[in-house]
């Protein structure tokens, strides 16, 4: 192979990846984005090492494009472990970081007690249901 070759193999294995981490990153969420904040609907029973690392990336990129205020939808969710916690944990600092408010919603009880265990839930704003969380925001905002 000649340097041309190389360069364009390599250009297309990149594609190829991108394609993929696009794909996974469309299977394991969904986000919606509405009224100065985004809704992220888990789409996945296990946020673990595996899917956490493609949801810190996204909620990084939905910080840099200004979104301050994020509600992470765990309703689909019924195993959370140390790398969820951990992307859970970088939303909230990116929310207050910039100002804003971070609610998670809808958590199983399993989920709920690894959060109550790592005695998360006295920093987390945690609520049942999407318009609870959408009502928080708007209160608090008022405020």
């Amino acid at each position: 192979m000649n340097k041309v070759e190389i360069k364009f193999a390599i250009i297309n294995v990149v594609s190829v990846f991108s394609l993929i981490l696009i794909n996974l990153k469309n299977m394991n969420f969904q986000i919606d984005k509405q009224d100065g904040m985004s809704v992220v609907h888990t789409q996945t029973e296990r946020l673990d090492s595996t899917v956490s690392p493609l949801l810190k990336s996204e909620l990084v990129v939905l910080n840099a494009e200004g979104i301050k205020n994020i509600i992470i939808n765990l309703e689909k969710t019924k195993y959370c472990d140390s790398s969820g916690l951990s992307a859970i944990l970088v939303a909230n600092r990116l929310c207050k970081n910039s100002g804003g408010i971070f609610i998670i919603c809808n958590i199983n009880e399993t989920v709920k007690k690894l959060i109550s265990i790592s005695q998360l839930d006295s920093i987390l704003n945690i609520v049942d249901s999407i318009s609870e969380a959408k009502e928080f925001i708007k209160n608090e905002e008022l405020n």
